[in-house]
């Protein structure tokens, strides 16, 4: 229930006060992990009447969570594999997403596969499209459309003509991840959760042999604290083992970690009205509009370097570059590069020695008395996996726990997004800005429009764009601060908004400029500005030389040793925690 009507604003007054209800409170629930997975969690949990607790090590989404294709998806190509299960669950979550839990932030997107193989490949592609539609996939969303050559080339004209015989197009969904999983957690706290991120866990409390709790450090100041629960629920994706070996147990499932990079190029260098997915020797290469860019990805690579900083190599881009390149008009070449990502999924270690074949179901372990472990899964199938979770985890709260009915609970902003969209114009005329930038407010906040551009009531110089990355307002930044809990600028540039991939500069250049924005509400001095904006000029420096390195090792020897934005991160956590 929510206690009070900013109860969903996460700045640093609730930070605050989360650090002191941890002291003083007896939770539920407590969730270790502010992923898409640990957000949903808390919310379904919240949600059940629950009282929850939720801790993350750095920020909301900064693990696999803001790393992804930006596809919420039923996964066409497990179809191949036979995950029939895991495709009718995923597409079942996308119309929900669509229509009713987030529909201002996830969205349709037309794609379109072409054809290289005469008379066997259409027929095998028209019968996988079929069962995807059936499963679910054309509620939302149109089914599938059968295409010549010559139409497959007037929705992508930048694809050579040689390169294909034909195509179907289809629609699916994509979303900005980081956006979403922080939107998950923002509701979740509007339903009473405590959220606190740069919370590390460091150790399990323990009475006998039941966990009762979780120790707890500040990744900002190294103050230690306590959080208690009848239960803790372990949602930290590819740092699973790590948390898992604080119990001293043996862990019930292993988890393996591989590695996808994507580029951004902008989008006036492939001309095309639809996005394009590619088949690969091992995989599928996505090609995907994101504002005025394209997001092409993705390698799947085994990792077994540093977690929290994976690192993409020439390698991984000139894989990239060169497999789109066989297919396009005009070849892109590194100089068209914005922006590099690499991420980690969290796969369930199986027999298979090639992780693209490792199995994106997900899985929910009693790790010990009091202790849940869940991992593996893909983004779509988030909410499946937090009441899973919470299904098992009910079997140690005292009370009766009620079912699940995240189902039913619209994330925060979705509610009369619909109406406000076909209000752009009035909205425009009342905010005094172009109806394009409402548009563009609306698919990020939704109906939390006005709650937004609130914090510009007599600044209007805050409805100003940034001046390096002008697709955001500043008031944008001055939000992130305010209210999506962003504790640095890393938080801001790489996560609250996606200046780092979409501008060539990557954010260095308005780093000042959004420091400075922010350092009111975050109480930053004029060193702390100085220490803000080297670290991220420092981490965006790494990036880039890594970048050049031909393989892993030498890749992450650069990333790591740029500076850690939280000072007080302990990397590995000791395993005696």
């Amino acid at each position: 229930m929510t206690m009070k009507p900013d109860s969903q604003f996460l700045g640093p007054e609730q930070r605050r006060t989360a650090w002191d209800r941890f002291g003083k409170e007896h939770f539920d629930v407590v969730v270790v992990g502010g992923g898409v997975v640990g957000a949903g969690i808390a919310l379904d949990a919240a949600t059940r009447g629950l009282r929850v607790a939720l801790v993350e090590a750095r920020d909301l989404a900064s693990g696999t969570s803001s790393r992804s294709s930006k596809m919420f998806h039923g996964g066409l190509r497990y179809l191949e594999q036979l995950e029939f299960g895991l495709v009718r669950e995923a597409l079942r979550e996308r119309e929900l997403a669509l229509s009713t839990l987030a529909p201002h932030l996830v969205k349709p997107l037309r794609f379109l596969y072409p054809l290289t193989r005469r008379a066997w490949e259409r027929p095998y592609v028209a019968a996988g499209l079929l069962l995807y539609d059936t499963m679910g996939g054309a509620k939302s969303v149109p089914g599938q459309r059968h295409l010549s050559r010559a139409g497959a080339l007037r929705l992508a004209p930048g694809l050579r003509r040689d390169s294909l015989i034909g195509g179907v197009s289809y629609d699916d969904a994509v979303v900005d991840d980081a956006r979403h999983t922080m939107t998950v957690a923002r509701t979740a706290a509007h339903y009473g959760a405590v959220i606190r991120t740069s919370t590390q866990v460091v150790g399990l409390l323990r009475e006998a042999d039941r966990v009762i709790g979780v120790k707890v450090r500040d990744t900002e100041d190294g103050q230690i604290g306590e959080v208690r629960g009848h239960v803790v629920i372990n949602a930290t994706g590819v740092w699973t083992d790590e948390v898992q070996a604080l119990s001293h147990q043996r862990g019930r499932f292993h988890v393996r970690a591989s590695k996808g990079v994507h580029i951004v190029v902008p989008r006036d260098r492939i001309v095309s009205d639809t996005a394009i997915i590619l088949r690969t020797a091992t995989s599928v290469l996505f090609v995907i509009p994101w504002g005025t860019h394209w997001i092409i990805g993705t390698t799947d690579t085994d990792w077994n370097l540093d977690l929290a900083h994976p690192a993409a190599t020439k390698a991984d881009i000139d894989y990239l570059l060169d497999r789109v390149n066989q297919v396009l008009v005009a070849p892109l070449t590194p100089d068209d590069i914005d922006g590099v990502y690499a991420g980690l999924r969290p796969l369930l270690a199986g027999e298979s020695d090639e992780t693209s074949k490792l199995s994106r179901e997900h899985a929910v372990a009693r790790v010990a008395p009091g202790l849940i472990g869940i991992a593996g899964g893909k983004y779509t199938t988030y909410r499946v996996m937090a009441y899973d979770a919470m299904d098992e985890a009910a079997q140690d709260i005292p009370a009766r726990v009620s079912p699940s009915i995240t189902e039913k609970v619209p994330l925060l902003g979705a509610e009369g997004y619909f109406a406000l969209v076909n209000q752009t114009v009035q909205l425009a005329e009342a905010y005094g800005v172009h109806p394009y930038r409402i548009k563009h407010l609306l698919d990020r906040y939704g109906s939390l429009i006005d709650e937004v551009m609130a914090l510009a009531d007599g600044k209007p110089e805050l409805r100003q764009p940034i001046t390096d990355a002008p697709s955001y307002l500043q008031v944008e930044a001055v939000y992130a601060a305010a209210a999506e809990g962003a504790l640095h600028l890393d938080d801001i540039l790489a996560r609250r908004t996606r200046i780092s991939i979409e501008y060539s500069h990557r954010g260095v250049n308005c780093a000042e400029q959004v420091a400075r924005l922010v350092a009111p509400i975050l109480g930053w001095d004029d060193d702390e500005i100085d220490r803000e904006v080297l670290t991220y000029q420092a981490r965006v420096e790494a990036e880039i030389r890594s970048q050049t390195q031909p393989d892993d090792a030498a890749a992450d020897a650069l990333r790591v040793a740029a500076p850690e934005t939280r000072p007080e991160i302990l990397e590995p956590v000791p395993s005696e925690g």
